[in-house]
């Protein structure tokens, strides 16, 4: 088979654990990172180091960054710099326990947020994963484009128990150190062995670790190898010392107290160094890990003794059992100290066949230095970034406006209303109804004439009907989520969705239909609207005044909707005063969800009030908005989630929501309404490009087969969940755009008739 083609590296991201953090994968991904830095000294390597003591580890300058493992924001903001950073890939070391959340899910935020492709070793791949760690492993598995294991079993217990696609798994071997051969003897005096016969273990030590069949085994060895000595070297588990402090280790030195072996074993309590621990295993004439986890997929000092040659005696945990097969070590069942015994004593009692052993074990160790791991991964790493879709920017994409098709809204709605959220297409019954999205679906029965007279009549009674039932006479408020079964969540909902229902009921009382809808609508408004006056949002305010614009259309001289108009557009102007910074025209410090709709308000109030000062308002701030949903290549960019609250400062990318490009295309709109300038037209028609695909990532979101619309834009790609927030934007936006084209061609058409 062909090989995939590559490309040169010159820039990735690493994330892991870190050096001086005492645990093995701090120790892995230190090692991979100075493979990394000696075999491809001009590839730029950015470290992030996972960090569960903030401020406890004095981190080298290799390290770029830590990431608190418990701080949600920290992961936000990693993405943020690696985006920025230019890299090309991000290689992530993942074992659970080392990222915060459920199940270390805190990673997920971060993975969502980069563009780039991603690149995972599993440390850990559990057969019988909880629901929480099987939920995690299946977001990386969509998330990465190459997984790397340590075993084939790995791949196996991937491919069966977690569906991945083969194709996207590669297995390499765990890094070892490269060392010379060197005989045993000749570095036993440093540790005081000098003529003993030493079998070692390593590691934290804790109950898995099987140390009991050892010490159970020593009897029979000592009695044929006198001068044998067993040493245990790591120090206690650190959640095993908090439980228990070192009870466990007092528990082992008493059994071999009983067994009357004491004199043969050592215990080396001590977390080691890196060299330090080489030449411990190098001291040593055999390896023994007698763990007692069948599935334990990888061991780093399992991996480091077959590395420097010696020869191991192993229970077969999976690990073992690949690296150690075809004769490259011995394999006994686990809990059998009798095996343990007869294996170590035949190798200690035939120097020959030991020193075999030893050579085929290094043998096989050579092609598992870390440098073969770092010319591996980075090869792997060359034919993702080679294989990635190559986005063809169209800056001058033409804009076609898709013909209003509700079939999504109607798959969203039944006879109650439409529903919130959906998975992918298929709507969602957990999460109900809410009013937001009937207020809105039914502004969308009136803005689409075209649709069958019968069709519309019937989804606007339903989507009113919400909205008459959403009414609480008791509370003066409209209540916002039902749940499925019709019974609501709340006495009365927010403030913005009050606003919402005042906007539907004022725009359905201007452009229903049908008279009856537009009488229903007006008695509504008129029996409502003075909660407006309780209301403190900004944005509220500014759904109440899109609302009252069009009932003062519908009913000129409408004394409530004037009186909304004029108190509010007085209110947003102080709001803009106080916070406007030479640079910052904007009503608030901050920027936030529906930010369009705010100048919006204030031009339709400027219009119906007629006073001009409030169309110059609006179209001051409008121009500001526009100006930060504007991309470096000049499409239209919404305002990211991630922006939301940030005091004075520019807005971030991502994550882009549909609803902010039907606000800009409505605001843009009110402004050509108000202005006559084409420029409107055009900024209009930027924004409803970006759902077909005119946005920083070139990704449709609109479904043309079925008036969907995806739910938003993520670094990585699309957010493929099509709930009604965003089915409703798109068609809105369309029924606006299309609107907004024929006023202009009559308006284009009239200057031609006047020249």
């Amino acid at each position: 088979m062909q090989e995939a083609a590559t490309v040169p590296i010159d820039h990735i991201v690493l994330i892991g654990n870190y050096l001086p953090r005492k645990c093995g994968l701090a120790t892995y991904t230190t090692d991979t990172y100075l493979a990394l830095r000696s075999r491809f000294p001009d590839v730029k390597v950015d470290v992030y180091a996972m960090d569960d003591h903030p401020g406890r580890y004095d981190y080298p300058a290799d390290v770029t960054g830590a990431i608190p493992q418990d701080d949600v924001s920290a992961y936000i903001a990693t993405a943020r710099e690696i985006e920025a950073s230019g890299a090309q890939a991000l290689w992530l070391q993942h074992e659970y326990g080392i990222f915060g959340g459920a199940a270390g899910e805190h990673i997920l935020k971060l993975l969502d947020r980069v563009t780039i492709p991603v690149i995972v070793t599993l440390h850990t791949v559990l057969e019988k994963p909880s629901a929480d760690e099987r939920r995690v492993m299946e977001a990386l598995l969509r998330r990465a484009s190459k997984v790397i294991v340590m075993a084939e079993r790995g791949r196996e217990i991937l491919e069966r128990h977690y569906g991945a696609d083969a194709r996207a798994i590669v297995t390499i071997p765990h890094g070892v150190p490269d060392r010379p051969f060197v005989d045993a003897d000749t570095l036993k005096g440093a540790f005081g062995w000098a003529g003993r016969e030493v079998v070692l273990t390593f590691g934290l030590l804790a109950p898995n670790k099987g140390i009991e069949t050892m010490i159970a085994a020593l009897p029979a060895i000592v009695e044929a190898n006198p001068a044998a000595l067993y040493v245990v070297l790591g120090a206690t588990h650190p959640n095993l010392v908090a439980h228990e402090g070192e009870a466990y280790r007092d528990r082992l030195k008493a059994q071999a107290n009983d067994l009357g072996v004491g004199h043969a074993i050592r215990f080396i309590d001590a977390f080691v160094e890196h060299d330090e621990l080489l030449d411990y295993l190098q001291a040593a004439d055999i390896y023994a890990t007698p763990y007692s986890n069948p599935a334990q997929i990888t061991s780093g000092t399992l991996s480091y003794a077959v590395g420097v040659g010696k020869p191991v005696v192993s229970t077969p945990y999976v690990h073992a059992t690949e690296i150690l097969a075809d004769g490259h070590g011995v394999l006994i069942d686990f809990g059998d100290s009798a095996g343990f015994a007869r294996e170590i004593n035949a190798l200690l009692g035939n120097r020959g066949n030991r020193q075999r052993l030893a050579a085929r074990a290094y043998a096989r160790g050579r092609s598992m230095i870390w440098p073969r791991l770092a010319e591996a991964a980075l090869a792997q790493i060359g034919r993702v970034v080679a294989n990635q879709p190559r986005r063809i920017a169209k800056h001058a994409r033409a804009t076609r406006v898709l013909p209003v098709d509700i079939a999504a809204v109607e798959r969203m709605s039944d006879a109650t209303g439409m529903l919130q959220h959906s998975i992918l297409s298929v709507p969602d019954r957990r999460h109900g109804y809410c009013i937001d999205d009937n207020a809105r679906a039914l502004i969308l029965m009136t803005q689409a004439p075209e649709l069958d007279p019968v069709v519309r009549d019937k989804w606007t009674s339903t989507y009113g009907a919400f909205v008459q039932y959403a009414w609480n006479p008791d509370k003066r408020r409209f209540r916002n989520f039902m749940n499925y079964d019709r019974t609501w969540c709340e006495e009365y909902g927010s403030e913005d969705s009050n606003g919402r229902a005042l906007w539907a009921l004022g725009v359905t009382a201007r452009d229903a239909g049908m008279q009856k809808h537009r009488d229903w609508a007006a008695r509504l408004f008129d029996e409502t609207a003075s909660l407006a006056f309780e209301l403190g949002s900004p944005r509220a305010h500014a759904f109440a005044m899109l609302g009252a614009a069009a009932m003062l259309e519908a009913h000129p001289g409408h004394a409530m909707s004037r009186e909304i108009l004029t108190r509010f557009s007085t209110e947003l102007a102080t709001l803009l005063d106080t916070a406007r910074r030479p640079e910052w025209s904007w009503f608030e410090i901050v920027l936030a969800y529906d930010n369009a709709r705010l100048p919006e308000a204030m031009i339709r109030a400027g219009i119906a009030l007629a006073k001009p000062e409030l169309v110059a308002t609006g179209i001051e701030t409008l121009d500001w908005i526009v100006s930060r949903q504007t991309s470096p290549e000049g499409r239209f960019r919404a305002v990211g989630t991630e922006s939301f609250g940030r005091e004075y400062s520019d807005p971030l990318p991502f994550d882009q929501q549909p609803l902010e490009a039907q606000a800009t295309v409505d605001a843009c709109a009110a402004a050509f309404d108000a202005t006559r300038d084409a420029r409107w037209l055009e900024e209009a028609n930027r924004a409803y490009g970006w759902y077909l695909g005119a946005n920083d990532l070139d990704l449709p979101l609109a479904s043309v087969n079925d008036g969907g619309c995806f739910d938003g834009l993520m670094p990585s790609g699309l957010n493929r969940n099509q709930g009604a927030e965003s089915i409703l934007a798109l068609q809105l936006a369309g029924c606006a755009i299309s609107a907004l084209s024929k006023r202009g061609a009559s308006v284009a058409g009239q200057s031609s008739v006047a020249a």
